[in-house]
């Protein structure tokens, strides 16, 4: 029922906002999950209508999320979990990256902390475990950078090319991996002939 309505507001060019708890296939404050198996086949549609999937970080980001596209044209997809995740800091510090100060530009990829050795890129809730990963890293010498791709279906082609140019890069995410983030991000990847060292984690 879902997949037929999505499909009728591309067919009639339909402005659409929608919000999806339990993405992810982690495991939910009350229960295990599974809607996380294909969610980006939200954006499988055939007409010009134009799809954005979005995965905030945490509280603070999905309220910037929700005010910046509330009223924009298209069909836009909000998901997030149920589980409480925590806030995500500014490196060395009690600062809130997302505070009052910041303002989501969908499509735009965000830097948590920038490196050398190569890129983790994440969204949503496993954006906070990929930032422990990532410091713990870098506690022991390892310059790898963190990037936040709140946006999940569109290229942010700046970012991309920055990323491109490294090591490697490592997607984590919580959608299933033979439909998720990543099986995409490779693909981009290779269109742009950018030939990294390219991994993804995923359920």
């Amino acid at each position: 029922m879902l997949l037929s309505e999505i499909t009728m507001a591309r067919l009639n060019n339909c402005n659409v906002l929608s919000h999806f708890s339990h993405a992810g296939v982690d495991e939910m404050a009350d229960n295990t999950c599974h809607f996380g198996i294909n969610n980006m086949f939200a954006d499988n549609g055939l007409s010009d209508v134009e799809s954005f999937l979005y995965f905030p970080a945490d509280a603070l980001r999905i309220t910037a999320v929700i005010e910046r596209v509330f009223f924009e044209r298209g069909l836009r997809f909000v998901f997030s979990t149920r589980s409480k995740v925590p806030y995500i800091l500014k490196p060395n510090s009690e600062t809130k990256f997302f505070g009052d100060d910041y303002k989501f530009l969908p499509g735009k990829d965000e830097i948590i902390v920038d490196g050398k050795a190569g890129y983790v890129v994440s969204f949503g809730d496993m954006l906070h475990r990929s930032y422990d990963a990532v410091l713990r890293c870098r506690q022991t010498g390892l310059d790898v950078g963190l990037i936040n791709k709140p946006t999940l279906n569109i290229v942010d082609e700046q970012m991309i090319m920055k990323i491109g140019q490294s090591p490697f890069v490592l997607i984590v995410e919580s959608f299933n991996q033979k439909t998720g983030l990543g099986s995409r991000y490779g693909t981009w990847l290779f269109e742009r002939q950018l030939t990294l060292k390219f991994g993804y984690i995923g359920d």
